[in-house]
């Protein structure tokens, strides 16, 4: 494949992943919240819950304490594991991924 090609395809899937955070209309503010309350529902440390996120415990701290936001790709696992939480879930997702 050439590098023109592969540029085109990144540049494609960073296009989709910021339409995805638009869509989801997370407020930067609450993004740090959001990771948090998400990780104590599922009663995960922050290395538990990055492991669980493919992510390095870094990143989650970082997220936590406000220093830095998740990927658009992130957000989307988050609401994943919302959504897969059902009932105990479903405050936090209609907080944080009003539809």
């Amino acid at each position: 494949m050439s590098g023109s090609f592969l540029l085109s395809l990144t540049d494609k899937k960073h296009t989709e992943l910021k339409s995805t955070l638009n869509e989801n209309s997370v407020n930067p503010l609450e993004i740090a919240a959001l990771v948090r309350e998400t990780r104590y529902h599922l009663g995960l440390a922050q290395l538990q819950f990055a492991q669980k996120l493919g992510v390095w415990f870094q990143s989650v701290n970082r997220w936590e304490n406000g220093r830095s936001r998740p990927l658009p790709i992130v957000l989307k696992q988050l609401e994943a594991q919302l959504r897969e939480m059902g009932d105990r879930g479903i405050d936090l997702l209609s907080q944080y991924f009003p539809k």
